[in-house]
């Protein structure tokens, strides 16, 4: 079986962040892959995996980097598929602004699709949503998702009205 999503990300440290993305396709049942590739210590690498991730049926990569955070906007400038980038807030980072200036600054036809940082979760759920488009059994499992989104907030606000204050009318 062929991976639909590849997550990639600029070390193994990112991989508790990261992990996220893998939890949410495994609830799917997306198929899914992981690798370790840095723009900066393996661009050759970067470079095969980019150039050919869509011959092998890959449609959607995800790419989390932290620091200066290159790998996104690297491998969108070599494939042909979606990137959806995340920010990671690394050691080296500055609160993590660098990480998400530097995907969301893209220049113009090499585009990255970008979460909020440590937003991996939601990396997987826009790759899921773009599969969709294409797949009726991925876009009926994501509808699931956001009908389930709204039934969590209505049980909170029944949990809400056994809250007491001496002030509070509902």
């Amino acid at each position: 079986m062929n991976p639909k999503v590849s997550i990639i990300m600029g070390s193994t440290s990112d991989l508790p962040k990261m992990e996220e993305a893998a939890k949410f396709l495994d609830e799917l049942g997306i198929p899914f892959e992981l690798h370790a590739l840095s723009a900066h210590r393996t661009p050759d690498q970067v470079l095969d995996f980019a150039r050919n991730a869509h011959s092998r049926g890959v449609k959607v990569i995800i790419a989390g980097a932290g620091g200066a955070a290159h790998l996104p906007g690297v491998v969108a400038a070599l494939t042909p598929l979606p990137v959806v980038g995340v920010p990671i807030k690394s050691s080296n980072s500055i609160d993590g602004w660098d990480s998400v200036l530097s995907m969301l600054q893209m220049p113009s036809g090499i585009p990255v699709a970008t979460v909020a940082l440590d937003g991996a979760k939601n990396a997987a759920i826009l790759a899921a949503q773009i599969i969709g488009t294409g797949e009726p059994e991925v876009q009926q499992q994501v509808l699931h998702f956001k009908a389930s989104l709204g039934d969590k907030v209505i049980k909170a606000n029944k949990q809400l009205a056994d809250v007491k204050f001496k002030h509070k009318v509902n």
